[in-house]
């Protein structure tokens, strides 16, 4: 190479310098950004700090966020808002218990996993499939809800139902749709979890949730937007040796028209109109003394003649004997009668029962 061709490719180089020192940005895009971002004292913030800054810790093994996820994630509604569904739910669990053993004729024990509040859109994409997908509606609430039965349930619950062996877990086969068969039995057991449900929320506020449709597909089951918060609750069913999970997802919106009761604390509950407190109080009442006077006649005078009654005075009532008087119990009638004797006594015979108001009005 000659020396004029050594000069060219170093006033090439020297050409090629002197842009890049003139414009630093490819130097400083390559800088992380830990060294662009500085606090209010002017110190920079390495990454780890930046990290926990925006909610991106991935050392988190608790899966709790702070920061910009946080707040992203403030949306969602806490489900402890609403204490009254860990009470409906619990006693959705008993009812199922007994629902499910009666259904199966098996041993069949039911447990809460837990109950949280998440976006809708997300619980869809994560539901594992195969899975039916099952779409009620709250009919008094005019609203819908979901109800998801895993794969290991559906095969469960078609092999106890068409006579599988004790002791043998249930044959998955994969690959395939849901025959016409098992989607009948889920049918059937769904249906008797809704009237469970509609049970359970019976002392709260009366509703009935009727199946609408079964799906396979998570895009045909969209109940609300994507975005929109739901209550979801995790139910596991173990039938000896199978088991399964049962999920149920109500929307926020569906429980609006009871979330003034759902925002009650828990006072007691009540199962059914016979209980040992109640009985014991109704025995009592029917053994309580009521004193019930007869009121022959009313008549209005003043106080100065009150004040110059003597021995003697007689009052004229307007009652004649074939009119009807009036019993009550303390300022309150009760019944109409008629007055006549029986064995030498004056007594009456009860004619009509007095509406509680009707006399007042």
């Amino acid at each position: 190479m000659s020396d004029e061709d050594n000069d060219g490719v170093e006033n090439q180089q020297s050409a090629a310098a002197s842009p890049a020192a003139e414009t630093p940005s490819a130097e400083s895009a390559e800088k992380p950004l830990s060294e662009e971002l500085e606090d209010e004292d002017g110190r920079i913030l390495d990454q780890e700090e930046i990290d926990d800054l925006l909610g991106f810790d991935e050392d988190s093994a608790s899966g709790d966020t702070s920061g910009i996820m946080e707040l992203i994630n403030s949306a969602l509604v806490n489900y402890e808002r609403l204490p009254m569904l860990d009470i409906v739910f619990d006693r959705l669990v008993r009812l199922m218990s007994t629902s499910l053993r009666n259904l199966t004729s098996d041993n069949v024990e039911i447990s809460l996993d837990h109950i949280s509040s998440v976006r809708f859109g997300d619980y869809l994409n994560s539901v594992p499939l195969p899975a039916m997908l099952c779409i009620f509606k709250a009919e008094e609430w005019d609203d819908y809800g979901l109800l998801v039965v895993d794969s290991a349930l559906i095969y469960s619950i078609v092999d106890v139902l068409l006579g599988g062996r004790r002791g043998t877990s249930a044959i998955r086969v994969e690959g395939r749709p849901y025959t016409t068969i098992e989607t009948t039995l889920i049918e059937r057991m769904v249906n008797v979890i809704l009237g469970d449900m509609t049970s359970a929320f019976d002392p709260l506020s009366p509703v009935n949730f009727r199946l609408e449709r079964i799906e396979t597909n998570p895009r045909f089951a969209t109940i609300t937007q994507g975005n929109n918060a739901g209550v979801l609750t995790r139910m596991r069913i173990d039938m000896g040796d199978r088991s399964g999970r049962v999920e149920i997802m109500l929307p926020y919106a569906t429980l609006e028209p009871i979330r003034e009761l759902l925002l009650q604390m828990f006072m007691g509950e009540k199962f059914g109109q016979d209980s040992i407190w109640e009985s014991h109080l109704t025995n009592e009442l029917y053994q309580t003394d009521i004193e019930l006077q007869a009121v022959l006649g009313e008549t209005t005078v003043s106080l100065n003649d009150i004040l110059n009654w003597e021995p003697g005075v007689t009052v004229m009532l307007n009652t004649r004997v074939e009119d009807e008087i009036e019993l009550r119990v303390g300022q309150h009638p009760m019944f109409t009668a008629k007055t006549g004797q029986r064995q030498g006594r004056v007594a009456v015979n009860i004619e009509t029962y007095i509406e509680p108001g009707a006399k007042n009005s």
